[in-house]
């Protein structure tokens, strides 16, 4: 009887106890829905959105499980030859509304989640680190409240809509050196910096002056076209250099002035996301005329001069590297020794002053390798091994060397370039390199000018001249769609699959500008950026890649303006797997069109365009539905 009683009262003991549990388990279960919602400012915004989503592909957007364990491939990528059709959701969930500015790649929320081991001296939390695929968010980023349609170029070099971007710390921070000033509903950019407070026109003026071009005309007849702008700021430098025919890549990183390159890029200035820290930057070698560092808070004689090494991979035979800062003229103990240690550097990299004056210095590379040759054994920095290639560049690690000149460049003393805006149409020197004739170019120029001609028509009904001025090529093989918009005042990102041929040097020698890239990972961009996005077989080629084209197209929502244009360019699966996923992603079809008529290659190829719809917030488009 005794033992019966305890046991019916140790049955009551855990009956209670199962249920304290439950009742705990569901709290926190709803608690955890209030942590993941939009009262948390600690949470990644990867987490966001609906969990069933994610029986749709690879990632967020695709689970990777059926009955067996295995993805039935035939029905989650474009070919569907059995005849079932995907799951496509009605609409999809829009991120919390203070993602609106959310880089996945660049989030500083997921280092923290993920306890990555970065080393902050070396600038590796402000490099590139993807959430992994079961991590990646699957929602739509929102615009800030109030936003509208950018003002367009060129009046946006100028001016912004403050509720575009409402971040106004810098024009605090910055209210000496006029980056920028508040006024109304606008931003307004007078075009200073921090060593060209009087406008970054007499500055560039001044830097054709010390090197005696003529007119002091930056571009020196032609020869100077590609700039690269390390540590930009709001990229006044290179917003202006535009209008001498010099196209700048304006770099900076996600850092404390985290918005800077927003502005760029809001701005129609061509910028990227990117950081001198332990990773080569994602250009090939001999892609610059000039270097441009402004008070850019670099610290160049680290790891024995690492990231002025990686300037010189990156600059052209003969080209120049301009540094305006206080070690450049200050007198005080401290600048006085970096200046006498950086000036010995530079010197055993044989670089040679092209020119001192006031504030600024500018260094110039050498155009051959004799200066290196001549150097004692043992000088350091090194050359680089023969085995390295210096061209790439996707997730290689820097080198503290020197990246000599091949026998070819050597001999011809120089990049044997064509000046702009001849070198466009004129057969790069670097053709050989991929085994590409002069021919094969010319005929490439001009499918691809037929191509876009053909495209503007379809686009006419919906553009006027100024609609569109950031563009990206997602897919880009010689550059030739990008040189086909020559007379269009737009300006093209040309994007080289990291897993293809490196014809990125070909971007460059044409006077293009461009980067590498995984489309199986975000781009180093904020939202809503580009204007129109060209996509020429991008989604075929993922299809065997382990990445979801679900996941490519909210990334592609992420960057293209509200109103903005996307043009892919693929098979017909292809398109007809896109045109499911319209109503969920707020675009609409504007032309779809066979390229038979506009070139006589890829005559299998669809060309679907398409518009983004624009919504102001996300409570509105939540109404909407």
């Amino acid at each position: 009887m005794m033992r019966g009683r305890s046991d019916g009262t140790q049955k009551k003991r855990l009956i209670t106890s199962v249920c304290v549990v439950a009742i705990f388990l569901g709290f926190l279960y709803v608690y955890s829905g209030s942590i993941f919602g939009s009262t948390n400012r600690g949470t990644s915004a990867l987490e966001y959105g609906s969990r069933s989503l994610r029986r749709l592909g690879s990632s967020y957007l695709g689970g990777d499980e059926d009955a067996d364990g295995k993805q039935d491939e035939s029905s989650t990528r474009f070919g569907l030859e059995n005849g079932e059709d995907v799951i496509t959701p009605k609409s999809f969930p829009v991120c919390d509304d203070r993602h609106s500015e959310l880089i996945p790649c660049l989030d500083r929320h997921l280092i923290y989640q993920m306890r990555l081991k970065l080393d902050l001296s070396l600038m590796e939390h402000y490099e590139r680190h993807c959430p992994l695929p079961e991590r990646r968010y699957n929602c739509l980023i929102p615009p800030p409240r109030g936003y509208k349609v950018p003002i367009k170029w060129p009046e946006s070099r100028d001016q912004v809509w403050k509720a575009n971007i409402p971040h106004t710390h810098l024009a605090h921070e910055k209210s000496d050196q006029n980056w920028m000033v508040v006024k109304g509903e606008k931003i307004v950019f007078p075009g200073g910096g921090t060593h060209f407070h009087y406008g970054a026109d007499k500055y560039i003026a001044s830097i054709a002056n010390m090197l005696n071009f003529s007119h002091n005309n930056i571009n020196n007849e032609g020869r100077l076209r590609t700039v690269l702008d390390v540590g930009c700021g709001v990229a006044s430098f290179g917003a202006y250099l535009l209008s001498s025919d010099v196209i700048t890549m304006s770099l900076a990183p996600n850092d404390v002035h985290q918005n800077q390159i927003q502005f760029a890029l809001e701005r129609g200035i061509p910028a990227y996301l990117g950081v001198l820290g332990t990773k080569r930057l994602p250009y090939p070698s001999r892609s610059f005329e000039l270097a441009h560092c402004s008070r850019c808070r670099i610290d160049w004689l680290q790891r024995d001069g690492i990231l002025l090494l990686e300037l010189d991979r990156l600059l052209r035979p003969g080209g120049y590297f301009a540094y305006s800062s206080p070690e450049a003229y200050a007198q005080d103990e401290e600048d006085l020794r970096i200046w006498r240690d950086m000036s010995a550097l530079v010197e055993r990299m044989c670089w040679t002053i092209a020119s001192k004056r006031n504030q600024t210095v500018i260094w110039q590379k050498p155009l051959t390798n004799d200066c290196y040759m001549e150097r004692k054994p043992g000088t350091l920095p090194p050359l680089c091994q023969s085995g390295d290639n210096p061209d790439k560049v996707w997730g290689v690690s820097m080198e503290a060397c020197i990246t000599p000149y091949s026998d070819h460049d050597h001999r011809v003393k120089g990049s044997g370039l064509a000046p702009w805006p001849s070198r466009l149409t004129s057969p790069p020197p670097r053709l050989a390199d991929f085994g590409y004739s002069n021919d094969m170019f010319e005929k490439d120029t001009e499918a691809w000018k037929e191509r876009v001609v053909s495209y503007w028509n379809l686009l006419s009904p919906k553009i006027s001249s100024n609609t569109l001025r950031n563009v990206m090529d997602m897919k880009t093989n010689m550059g030739s769609f990008a040189a086909a918009l020559k007379d269009k005042d737009v300006w093209v990102m040309n994007v080289v699959p990291e897993d293809g041929p490196n014809t990125l040097k070909l971007i460059y020698d044409r006077g293009l500008i461009g980067t590498v890239h995984d489309w199986c990972q975000a781009f180093s961009t904020y939202p809503r950026t580009y204007d129109l996005l060209h996509a020429w077989t991008v989604f075929s080629d993922i299809e065997n890649k382990d990445c979801s084209p679900e996941d490519l197209l909210i990334e592609m929502d992420r960057i293209v303006r509200p109103t903005g244009f996307i043009i892919i360019r693929d098979k017909l699966a292809v398109i007809n797997f896109i045109k499911k996923y319209l109503v969920p992603l707020h675009w609409e079809a504007v032309a779809t069109s066979d390229s038979s008529s506009d070139s006589d290659q890829d005559g299998d190829d669809i060309v679907f365009i398409i518009q983004k719809k624009m919504w102001l917030t996300s409570e509105s488009l939540r109404d909407s539905e």
